[in-house]
C-alpha cells in the first residue's frame, strides 16, 4: 500500500507543492550495503549510516541512486545539472550555499510524520575552502586535490532503512505543480521499481585480481620535520596573541586499486561511527568515512553543535583504557582546548540562535571509538525565526575544531603554513531536506578517492604547550583506521585469489 493514498494527497496538493508518496516492506535479510548494492548503478549515489557512541547502531540510514540533479561548486562557479540540461548561477554571487538555497527554494514539502530525517534534498559534501565564499579568508596557494568546493546530489527517490522496525520505506517526493493525479503515478511507479530491483538476488561484485599485497606506500604532503617546523611557528603565533589555538594538518595519500565500497564496508567495521558515509560522485570521485564529529544539525528550529576536543588512543586491555580516559580528563592542556572550542560553539550559534537560548547541556564526556577516545561536549540553542539552515550552517562553518580560536585569524595562519588546499577535509558532509531540516558532520576520518589514487588528511590542535613531534603523531593516529580499511581489503583480495588458484590463504 502507498502513503497517502491519491484522495488525501489532492488535498494536500493545496498546502505544498512536494509531498513524499512511500511504502514499506519487510527487511529483515537485508541491510544497507545490501539495499546499496543492489540499487546502484554506474551514477551518482549515497549511503549514511550511523552508530552512536561506537556501539548502537542509529535507528535510520538512508540511501538514495538516480538523483534528479547534480549541483557543483567549482571556483566560483556554480551549476546545477537537471534533467540534460546546466543551469548556471549568478557568477557575481559565488557563495554555494545561497545557490543551493535556491535549488530547494523551488520547493515546499508537505510534511508527513512517519518518516524522520532525510526525506529528500540536497546531500553531499561543501568542502573546507569554501569558506572564502562566506568569511573574510585567503585561499591557500596550492590547489591540493584539485576538487570542486562542493558536490551535492539533489534526491527526490531514496530509501530509508528503520532498523527497529526491520523495514524499508521507499519514498518518491511527487512534484504537484500540475497533474496531481500524474504526479501520483510516476511516484508510486519509481517506488514499483526500486522494489523490484530489490527483489532480485545480490548479484557477484566486481573485485580486483592481483595475488600479492601492494606496496603499502602512503605519501604524505610534507616530511615531519616540515610539519613539526609548522608547529613551531603556530606556537610562535600563539605567543605573540595571534591566537590561542589552530589545527594543523598533513594529507597522506597513495595508489589504490580497489572498489571504493568495499573499502567502505570494512571501515564501518572497523570504525563505527555516528556519521558513516559513502558518496559515489560524477568524475570517478569518492568520499568515504566514519566522523565521529558532528559539524551541526538542525531538527524543526533545534540547532545544536557537538565539538570533539582532546584525544588519546584506546587501549590494549580495559584497565590501561580506563587509565587513558583519566588522563584524557584530567589534562590540562586538553580540558584548556576543548573549554575554548565549547565557547567558540555558543558564540557560533549565538550568531543565529535566539537570545538566551544557547546553552550546554553536556560537558567534557568521554566517548570512545575503536582507536582512540575523545571529550565530547553539546551546545545548543533554538533558531530564529527569520534563520534557515544555510544560515545556521554559515554561522558554524567550519568547525572550531577543524580550524582554531579566534576562527578568523586562525584560518588565515592554515591558508599560510599549510599552503595546499583542504579540500573536503574538514568541511561538512551531510543533507539540507526539502523539509528545513539538516544533518551535518565534519569531514574528519575520511577518504578521498579519485582515478585510483586514495588520499585521508588528518590534524592536531596546536595550543601553547604542544610538543611538536607528539602532534605530528596524533595525525598519524587519526589516520590508522582508514589506512587500515585500505589494507585489510587488499589482504582480503590477496587471501582470495590463494584459494582460488589452490594456494595458501
Amino acid at each position: 500500500m502507498y502513503y497517502p493514498k491519491l484522495d488525501e494527497v489532492k488535498k494536500l496538493a493545496t498546502t505544498g507543492n512536494l509531498i513524499p508518496i512511500y511504502k514499506v516492506i519487510s527487511a529483515d535479510l537485508e541491510t544497507p550495503v545490501s539495499v546499496y548494492l543492489k540499487l546502484r548503478g554506474a551514477g551518482p549515489s549515497f549511503l549514511l549510516e550511523s552508530v552512536e557512541k561506537g556501539q548502537q547502531v542509529g535507528r535510520y540510514s538512508f540511501l538514495g541512486v538516480d538523483p534528479t540533479g547534480v549541483f557543483t561548486a567549482t571556483n566560483g562557479e556554480l551549476t546545477l545539472s537537471e534533467g540534460g540540461t546546466t543551469t548556471k548561477f549568478d557568477p557575481e554571487n559565488a557563495d554555494p550555499l545561497i545557490a543551493m538555497k535556491q535549488v530547494l527554494g523551488r520547493y515546499h514539502q508537505v510534511p508527513n510524520a512517519h518518516l524522520r530525517g532525510f526525506t529528500g534534498g540536497l546531500v553531499g559534501y561543501l568542502g573546507y575552502d569554501a569558506v572564502r565564499f562566506f568569511e573574510r579568508v585567503p585561499l591557500s596557494a596550492e590547489e591540493g586535490l584539485d576538487l570542486p568546493d562542493a558536490v551535492f546530489l539533489l534526491m527526490s527517490r531514496l530509501v530509508i532503512f528503520d532498523h527497529v522496525k526491520h523495514q524499508l520505506m521507499v519514498v518518491a517526493n511527487a512534484h504537484t505543480d500540475g497533474d496531481v493525479e500524474r504526479a501520483y503515478d510516476e511516484a508510486t511507479a519509481a517506488i514499483d521499481a526500486v522494489i523490484e530491483r530489490l527483489k532480485l538476488p545480490l548479484a557477484e561484485q566486481p573485485a580486483p585480481s592481483f595475488d600479492r599485497l601492494p606496496a603499502e606506500n602512503w605519501h604524505a604532503n610534507l616530511s615531519q620535520e616540515a610539519f613539526e617546523e609548522r608547529v613551531k611557528t603556530a606556537k610562535e603565533y600563539i605567543r605573540s596573541g595571534d591566537i590561542f589555538q589552530v589545527v594543523l594538518s598533513q594529507r597522506l595519500s597513495r595508489d589504490c586499486h580497489l572498489d571504493p565500497f568495499s573499502i567502505y564496508r570494512h571501515l564501518r567495521m572497523l570504525n563505527p561511527s555516528p556519521y558513516m558515509f559513502f558518496f559515489q560522485l560524477p568524475n570517478d570521485l569518492h568520499i568515504i568515512g566514519s566522523s565521529p564529529e558532528m559539524l551541526v544539525r538542525l531538527q524543526k528550529d533545534d540547532a545544536e553543535v557537538r565539538p570533539i576536543a582532546g584525544t588519546r588512543p584506546r587501549g590494549k586491555t580495559p584497565k590501561e583504557d580506563e587509565a587513558l580516559a583519566e588522563e584524557l580528563s584530567s589534562d590540562p592542556k586538553e580540558r584548556a582546548e576543548h573549554v575554548m572550542l565549547v565557547d567558540l560553539g555558543r558564540n557560533d550559534l549565538g550568531r543565529v540562535c535566539r537570545y538566551g537560548t544557547v546553552s550546554v547541556p553536556e560537558l567534557m564526556k568521554i566517548e570512545r571509538y575503536s582507536h582512540v577516545m575523545h571529550i565530547v561536549s553539546s551546545v545548543k540553542g533554538t533558531l530564529q525565526p527569520e534563520k534557515d539552515a544555510f544560515d545556521l550552517l554559515r554561522a558554524t562553518f567550519p568547525a572550531g575544531t577543524v580550524s582554531g580560536a579566534p576562527k578568523i585569524r586562525a584560518m588565515e595562519i592554515i591558508a599560510e603554513l599549510e599552503k595546499e588546499r583542504r579540500g573536503p577535509y574538514a568541511g561538512a558532509i551531510g543533507y539540507f531536506s526539502y523539509s528545513g531540516g539538516m544533518d551535518t558532520c565534519i569531514a574528519i576520518r575520511t577518504l578521498i578517492m579519485k582515478n585510483k589514487r586514495i588520499h585521508v588528511q588528518a590534524g592536531a590542535g596546536i595550543v601553547a604547550d604542544s610538543d611538536p613531534a607528539r602532534e605530528h603523531q596524533e595525525t598519524l593516529n587519526k589516520a590508522q583506521a582508514l589506512a587500515e580499511a585500505v589494507r585489510t581489503v587488499e589482504e582480503e583480495v590477496v587471501a582470495n585469489a590463494s584459494i582460488s588458484t589452490g594456494g595458501e590463504a
